[in-house]
């Protein structure tokens, strides 16, 4: 992983988090939406900070040691073999995306960020295939691209940067902090 060692949360990542702010709906606090969340290391901080959590992929397991917790909810699916979405109504107060991009579902992705909810992503980005994988330019943001898209529905933008990292590993990061104007 490029922004952090396995098992641990990306500090870019876990010091963004600390914006979510307690929004919520007549039903209670919101959710955050952890999507494409591998082994759980962002699920495991988002749990500390006492967030309720829906943690998606298409491979769930890395989160059974945490099946009895209350605040998290699991939903094992592929947002790319052409299902329905299954988001459809859904807002969470925080959406978080770490090492994924599926341009198809980007925006839908974004319209699940509630009024004054928060946007966190960190991905790779163009010129990480000089250092390994990922290396399919499918995979790879361009600068500037997820935060133009984000401009276009509604949203403030804090952080937008695209750059080459040394640690854990050499790596082209792309991450993208932005808020969704309420109203």
């Amino acid at each position: 992983m490029a922004a952090a060692p396995t098992g641990s949360p990306s500090p870019w990542v876990s010091e963004a988090a600390r914006r979510i702010a307690p929004i919520g709906d007549a039903d209670g606090d919101l959710r955050v939406l952890d999507l494409a969340c591998g082994g759980g290391r962002h699920v495991r901080m988002l749990l500390g900070h006492g967030h309720r959590v829906l943690a998606v992929d298409r491979d769930i397991d890395g989160l059974a040691d945490l099946s009895g917790e209350s605040r998290l909810e699991t939903l094992q699916c592929d947002l790319e073999d052409g299902r329905p979405w299954p988001f459809a109504g859904e807002r969470f107060k925080g959406v978080l995306v770490t090492n994924y991009l599926h341009r198809p579902t980007l925006g839908r992705t974004l319209g699940l960020v509630a009024p004054g909810g928060l946007l966190i992503y960190e991905t790779f980005g163009v010129g990480n295939e000089r250092f390994g994988r990922p290396s399919n330019p499918d995979f790879l943001a361009r600068p500037g691209e997820i935060a133009a898209l984000a401009r276009r529905a509604g949203f403030s933008i804090a952080a937008d940067s695209h750059r080459t990292v040394i640690s854990p590993r050499p790596a082209v990061i792309h991450r993208v902090l932005a808020r969704r104007r309420a109203g």
